[in-house]
């Protein structure tokens, strides 16, 4: 039997994304999307998304607090013992990030780092997907 994982979710950043090395030099971030509930948009669930390598890299670079993505990926699941006690993680491994509007009418409310400029090169101008394969993943 062939068993599908995937995930496409539409939400907004809770936070600045988390951008951090690991001890190889591979790029990993991670961040929150608020993601409202079809049935009552007044509820919402927030979903942890982890990405790597340049994917890691051009989110921390290009979207803040507020912003709004599309994300498709693959749910994992990790779990770990400490202090003896039993810890569970389920998160998003996103394999394609797309930014669904542009930087000067991005949300984020009293976000004080407002990236206003000249985005001329802005590599997501003209294509708003990142696609990463399997094989860029370092696990």
């Amino acid at each position: 039997m062939h068993m599908i994982n995937s995930v496409a979710l539409t939400g907004r950043l809770t936070k600045d994304v988390d951008l951090r090395y690991s001890p190889q030099g591979v790029a990993v971030a991670r961040f929150t999307l608020a993601v409202n509930r079809s049935y009552d948009r007044e509820k919402a669930d927030y979903i942890q998304i982890i990405c790597f390598k340049k994917t890691a890299e051009s989110v921390a670079n290009h979207m803040k607090k507020g912003s709004l993505v599309g994300v498709s990926g693959r749910v994992q699941t990790s779990s770990w013992e400490k202090d003896g006690q039993r810890h569970f993680k389920t998160e998003i491994a996103a394999e394609q990030i797309t930014f669904l509007e542009s930087r000067n009418s991005q949300g984020g409310g009293n976000n004080t780092n407002n990236n206003s400029g000249n985005y001329e090169n802005d590599p997501f101008s003209n294509d708003n997907s990142i696609d990463i394969k399997d094989s860029d993943l370092p696990f």
